[in-house]
């Protein structure tokens, strides 16, 4: 069996020491889309993400790409009890909560386990949960995550559970589009994450796409950092947590819409494609999408 959940659930994936700098959170905020619009370059707010000055915030999805930010091959699926390809997977949830704002440079280390492994009956879902430390011990951040493993499942295991954030009926606070630039896939494989789904042509053919898509965790920044500009004041020190499930894909060059309504507690998010094209116009992006405030 390609996936044994008696070996996989439970794994230690190890420990990893890590640095960041504030280049490297340069590089992350030009890579979910900060910056890009007319007059952003002398926007006081737009700067905070963009200029290394002692303005410089960091967006907490950060976080999330900090351990790997410096990796230049592809990411490795070797995990106990699970024998799968890069060409199999696609990212299927993220999470990450933030115990502070994060410094614009710092060390931590990640430690890793595999949380569960779900049966989909045609594919199967490996969670993880990590928590990251500085020096002195101090939590910094957690981040849960699955992989969607296609061709996988099967074996009567446990299928998991999930509850559907449902959307308010009501107008949103917010509702403003994004345009993925044909060039931004190529741009956030330089913040660690070079899979060629998002490169190769040939590659993503092979799985199944008809051209390379977008990273579903630049997806993921983007729709974070428009939610934190739109209805928390362009403030990253404001958000706590942000959760989401991949529920479609994006292509380089198309328009992501983003639709939030702010609940107090917790801002509940749309994100969708917005296209000309009726087959892609309201294609999902993300679901059962919350932003934490902090």
């Amino acid at each position: 069996m390609p996936i044994n959940p008696d070996i996989a659930i439970g794994a230690d994936l190890g420990d990893r020491t890590f640095s960041w700098n504030s280049s490297d959170v340069l590089l992350y905020h030009l890579g979910i889309g900060a910056g890009s619009r007319p007059g952003d370059n002398l926007d006081p707010k737009a700067l905070r993400y963009t200029l290394d000055d002692e303005n410089l915030q960091v967006l907490p999805s950060f976080g999330i790409v900090a351990p790997s930010f410096h990796e230049t091959n592809p990411p490795s699926l070797d995990l106990p009890g699970c024998d799968i390809n890069l060409a199999q997977v696609v990212h299927g949830a993220q999470e990450i909560t933030v115990n502070g704002p994060l410094p614009t440079s710092g060390t931590a280390t990640l430690s890793t386990k595999i949380s569960d492994v779900w049966d989909k009956g045609k594919a199967a879902v490996i969670w993880q949960e990590g928590v990251a430390t500085d020096d002195a011990g101090n939590e910094l951040w957690t981040v849960r995550s699955s992989i969607f493993v296609k061709g996988e499942g099967g074996w009567g295991g446990n299928r998991g559970d999930a509850t559907a954030v449902e959307i308010p009926e009501r107008k949103p606070d917010a509702d403003t589009t994004y345009d993925v630039t044909p060039q931004q896939a190529m741009l956030y494989r330089l913040c660690g994450d070079r899979n060629p789904l998002h490169a190769d042509p040939a590659f993503a053919q092979g799985a199944g796409f008809p051209a390379p898509i977008l990273h579903g965790l630049c997806s993921y920044g983007i729709v974070l950092r428009t939610v934190t500009d739109e209805l928390l004041g362009g403030d990253a020190s404001r958000v706590k947590g942000f959760s989401a499930r991949f529920a479609g894909v994006v292509f380089p060059g198309e328009t992501i819409r983003v639709q939030a309504w702010n609940e107090g507690e917790k801002i509940v998010v749309s994100a969708t494609i917005a296209s000309s094209r009726e087959e892609r116009n309201g294609a999902p992006v993300l679901a059962d999408c919350v932003v934490t405030p902090a």
